[in-house]
């Protein structure tokens, strides 16, 4: 399920030039040379203005829904009796594992992505790309075509609108997935969707022209986007899988000939006194000679800055995006460095406004993944997170928040503790008979984690505990690289020097016994849910509830959750918002229907949810639902599913399908 979505271009490949990396995607870091390479999540957009009729959320609610305090709220699981509001009405079936991505409608088609299973051989028999689907008769999907994704490339994302000269133009993702793959954003003419044109490519690059010109980060690869206009402009954001300005904004008024106005990143606001003592306001000014030069140190501050969030997945790099009606308000996400608002009145220098986090909101892992608003008051955020188990290391000093490293076999770390410095090739490196201990402690540092773990093994050690350098503080790493062969965890600076008995790095002695480890024990910590904003001050955002899954919040097996999948996927994923409904793809906890006029008690209203063997059978797999759009002032859903393809939902009022009302087209 998961991906690899960023490239940590500042870490090691060209360390002995400038101890900075090449673009090379990893699944770990493989040693000490510069800032985490994270994994992230396979993740997606969200959707253009759309509204329901004004009596939308007038449900008649008729099962149990477990209301608790406001920043605690949690919805009846899969099985709970809640009202049946939406209900399919036909399918568009493309039942292929783990392939289906977005979803988009437009003027009677509606259009999916692939994604995960199929990387593009650019052929029209190989048929990844986007698919599109004729929905005039919402009962009776049918394929009407496929565009192709370029070679070596996959498409996460779609988008259509109509643009200022009355065209319906296209847009879709390349995400580099294989060999001659090269990212970047297609452009097709669909104003007859059963034959597009293809009218250009956009080329997304690094905004740090060190990063472009001297190590190659160039066509890189866009995760999500999205469509407006204003003033008779057209435009197109996207997230670019770069480090530096990761959100660009392009002019596509010509559509065959589409010119970047400018970049953004989190960096910039983080950074923003360091940038002004060289007289510059982002990491997108200033030369060549200068980034190389004396602002050197600063680029490799920034991109560790980048690399270094919280949990799992982190990195504070950007995601998706959401746009204002009246296109002035650009609503980013930037994973875990939060929610950003920026003032796009003129697009060619958006403004940062502010930030809404809250690293303890949900599980302490932030991932602001996906987001949507109405009117600029009510902003709901998406948090998406795909490790809803968290490593402990259990040791005599505490338990320490832990990384299990990908160079390690399997088994647990366990026995008294020495500290052996950085275990360098040449280090001075007392055996595990001269310390009477069986685990080695060692800093992170000048060497490959390989190296370390190759350098205690010969030493007699059976396990390995590598804490953080100081420069890097307590951010956790996957240590990866070539395999050793003794069990290892990775912890922080400040858990370090807390096993090792010390307060300083300075006090630490090679040798010394550095207490007992007792093993690693993996606990819940949830998946994720839904952070809801009051934005009634734009600078100042404030929490006003979150909300979550029964299988979202609660370990599988567990008192109210006993019919949630161990194994499934339970993180929230997409949103729509119309008339203070919120439609939310959920994974495997299927559509949900979420009341948020109140944005201090929101409310689940509806939800389709599919499961068990039969219905299994025939979609490929378990519901797995990852995109959703709404029709504007119309009951009509658009829900992809991962494994089956599309479905149409229709959304019912006051109403319900299961008390007599069909799905069909009316």
């Amino acid at each position: 399920m998961r991906h690899l979505h960023l490239r940590g271009v500042l870490a090691t490949a060209i360390t002995t030039a400038l101890l900075v990396s090449s673009a090379t995607v990893a699944t770990a870091h493989p040693d000490d040379g510069g800032p985490e390479v994270v994994t992230d999540d396979p993740s997606d957009d969200v959707h253009d203005d759309v509204h329901l009729g004004a009596d939308a959320h007038d449900f008649d609610i008729d099962g149990p829904l477990l209301g608790q305090d406001e920043f605690d709220v949690i919805s009846g699981g899969p099985y709970s009796k809640v009202t049946k509001n939406l209900a399919v009405a036909g399918r568009g079936e493309r039942l292929e594992p783990n392939v289906t991505t977005d979803v988009w409608a437009h003027e009677g088609y509606a259009y999916t992505g692939t994604f995960s299973s199929d990387c593009s051989d650019g052929t029209v028999e190989d048929e990844s790309g986007i698919w599109v689907w004729d929905v005039h008769n919402k009962n009776k999907p049918s394929k009407a075509g496929v565009i192709i994704s370029p070679v070596g490339t996959k498409a996460n994302d779609v988008k259509v609108f109509t643009n200022t000269a009355g065209d319906d133009i296209l847009v879709f993702s390349n995400e580099i997935c294989g060999a001659g793959g090269v990212g970047g954003v297609m452009v097709y003419d669909v104003t007859d969707p059963e034959n597009p044109v293809e009218l250009s490519r956009i080329v997304v690059d690094d905004a740090n022209v060190a990063l472009r010109d001297a190590f190659g980060v160039v066509d890189v690869g866009v995760h999500n986007m999205y469509l407006w206009s204003r003033n008779g402009v057209d435009y197109v954001g996207v997230s670019g899988e770069a480090d530096f300005g990761n959100f660009q904004i392009f002019d596509i008024t010509d559509p065959s000939a589409p010119t970047l106005v400018s970049t953004w990143g989190p960096e910039n606001a983080e950074f923003a006194d360091e940038l002004a003592s060289f007289g510059l306001s982002s990491f997108a000014e200033g030369d060549l000679d200068f980034w190389l030069g004396e602002g050197f140190d600063l680029l490799i501050e920034a991109d560790g800055w980048i690399f270094s969030g919280y949990g799992a997945s982190a990195n504070r790099v950007m995601h998706d995006l959401f746009i204002n009606e009246d296109a002035t308000k650009a609503y980013v996400n930037f994973w875990d460095a939060g929610l950003v608002l920026l003032d796009i009145t003129d697009p060619a220098n958006p403004v940062y406004v502010s930030t809404a986090l809250d690293v303890e909101s949900t599980d302490g892992e932030v991932n602001s993944h996906s987001v949507w608003t109405e009117d600029d008051v009510i902003v709901v955020e998406g948090e998406e997170d795909f490790a809803p188990y968290e490593n402990v290391l259990v040791t005599s000093a505490g338990n320490f928040d832990a990384a299990v490293g990908n160079i390690n076999p399997s088994g647990d770390v366990i026995g008294d503790a020495a500290y052996v410095g950085l275990a360098c090739n040449g280090d001075p490196l007392p055996t595990a008979d001269e310390t009477g201990a069986s685990v080695a402690l060692i800093q992170r540092g000048v060497c490959a984690f390989t190296d370390k773990g190759n350098n205690v093994d010969a030493a007699g050690y059976s396990g390995m505990v590598v804490f953080n350098d100081e420069a890097r503080g307590d951010a956790l790493v996957t240590m990866g690289g070539d395999p050793v062969a003794i069990p290892g965890v990775f912890i922080g600076h400040s858990d370090g020097l807390a096993l090792a008995g010390v307060t300083t790095a300075g006090d630490l002695v090679v040798g010394a016994s550095a207490g007992t480890v007792e093993g690693v024990q993996s606990l819940w910590n949830g998946w994720s849910g839904l952070r809801i904003w009051d934005y009634s001050d734009p600078a100042n955002p404030v929490l006003a509830s979150t909300f979550d899954t029964a299988c979202s919040a609660l370990e599988p097996g567990t008192e109210g959750a006993e019919d949630c999948i161990d194994g499934g996927t339970y993180s929230s994923h997409n949103l729509v918002i119309e008339d203070g409904i919120a439609y939310i793809s959920w994974y495997y906890d299927g559509l949900l229907m979420l009341d948020i006029s109140d944005p201090y008690n929101p409310v689940e209203v509806g939800r389709y949810h599919e499961r068990g063997d039969a219905f299994e059978a025939q979609n490929a797999g378990p519901q797995d639902i990852w995109g959703v759009y709404k029709i504007e002032n119309k009951p009509w859903v658009y829900a992809s599913d991962r494994n089956g393809g599309l479905y149409v939902l229709k959304a019912y009022g006051q109403g319900s399908a299961k008390n007599g009302k069909g799905a069909g087209v009316n």
